[in-house]
Order: structure tokens, then sequence, then C-alpha cells
């Protein structure tokens, strides 16, 4: 027989990549949403921070922000977290408006919807509270969720670690590239790099490739070859202006 005194909770495992986005119904700073519906066709950066009125989280939001029109033309759109609540994000973001200035970077206004998860229900779906770190602030979790709502990377930061935006772009921009010409991105590429032909599924089959290769493609054994793949190619498949 249940003990009635036992407080029940729902547990949720932590996605992983291939997972559908969890969905959620939420409030944020730009008014309220239904993910990842509200979504379809976009990819998504889901990011959490851990509080609001914090320096690191202030470097990555005014960072992010002066970075969203590059992020919206590779059709993909930015979505924030913390477990503060609506009134302290609006007075956090206009705090960083008003007076704070970074590398260069002064007078930006975060445009993109902050999500308040006081309940820390997002966050939880997420697997963005690690007790290791801090059971009441979200590490520093990036999410990027393609046009399908399936989560195709997941990166964890910890508390004092600042995220570097550069490598976030790049992934959004070689997981499209990858799915784009059915292709993958070796590492450190970037666009203009020779990319990786995928390995046939056969040794056999492999080796009528490597003889029949054409000009934009070397083999240099069976498992790996790379084909050239210039950079206009790929920003013009992807960027929108």
């Amino acid at each position: 027989m249940e003990n009635p005194e036992i407080e029940t909770k729902q547990i949720f495992s932590m996605p992983r990549i291939g997972d559908k986005a969890p969905a959620f119904k939420a409030v944020t700073t730009q008014g309220e949403i239904q993910f990842p519906t509200d979504y379809e066709g976009s990819w998504v950066i889901l990011f959490s921070h851990p509080a609001d009125f914090t320096p690191v989280c202030t470097s990555e939001f005014m960072t992010f922000a002066s970075l969203e029109k590059q992020f919206n033309e590779a059709n993909c759109k930015l979505l924030g977290l913390s477990i503060d609540g609506l009134y302290s994000h609006i007075a956090w973001l206009r705090t960083i408006k008003e007076k704070i200035e970074f590398k260069g970077m002064k007078d930006i206004e975060v445009k993109f919807p902050l999500i308040e998860d006081i309940t820390m229900e997002v966050a939880t779906k997420y697997g963005m509270i690690m007790p290791g770190e801090s059971s009441t602030k979200a590490v520093r979790a990036v999410f990027v969720i393609d046009p399908n709502g399936v989560i195709r990377t997941i990166i964890y930061y910890p508390l004092s670690l600042g995220r570097n935006f550069d490598e976030l772009y790049r992934v959004v921009i070689a997981l499209q590239t990858a799915d784009k010409f059915n292709i993958a991105t070796p590492a450190d590429w970037r666009p203009g790099d020779d990319v990786i032909v995928p390995p046939a599924g056969s040794c056999g089959v492999a080796k009528e490739r490597m003889d029949s290769q054409d000009e934009n493609t070397h083999c240099y054994d069976w498992f790996f070859c790379t084909k050239k793949m210039d950079k206009e190619t790929v920003l013009n498949a992807i960027i929108r202006k």
C-alpha cells in the first residue's frame, strides 16, 4: 500500500542527440511560446544560463544579441532560459542595454526570447540542473535543434566558463552543410575547407569509388575520402539575406 505522505515527483531522463526536443509552454520576455511548435521550420539554439545579473551571463547575452542577425540568416533562432522570473529578466536586459559595455559592445538590446522558468520545469526536462554544480541554478547548456524538432547537438559548460560563440555558429553551419550535401565535416572544419565523403558500405564498393573518383574527390584509403567544397557553395545553400 502506498504511503500518502511520500511526495511523488515526475522524473525526466536527460534528452539525447536524435531525440525529439521535449515540448513545453512558457512565458518569455517576448510573450508566450509553445515549443517546439512555434519554431517548426527553423533551427533553434536553446540555451540556459545560471542567473540574471551575473557577469559571465551578461557577457554571453551581449555576444548572442550582437550575433543574432548572423544566426537568423542561417535560419537559426535563439531562445534563452534561466530559473529567474520574468520581471528579473526584463530588469536585467534593460540594465545591459543602458549600462554595460563589453569588448566594444554597448547599447545592446536583447530581442530574442528569454524564458521564465522559476518552477524549473523546462530546466528539469532538458537536464539543465546538475546538483553537483548547483541545485538552484541551471548550468550553461546548449541544445541545437533542427527544423523537425530533433536535438542534433548538446553542449554543457560549467557555471564559471563562458561559451565560445564562434563554435556555436560553426556547429549550426556544419550541421546544415552535412544535411544539405550528405557529407560529414572533419576536425576544425569551416566553410571552404574540404569535407568528408561518408565511407562506402564495404571495401569492394569503396575500391570502386577510389578508382572512379572525380577531380574534386581524393581518397587516401578506402575509409578516408575528402571532397573540395568552396565557401560560396556552402553559404549560398544556407545563408538567407
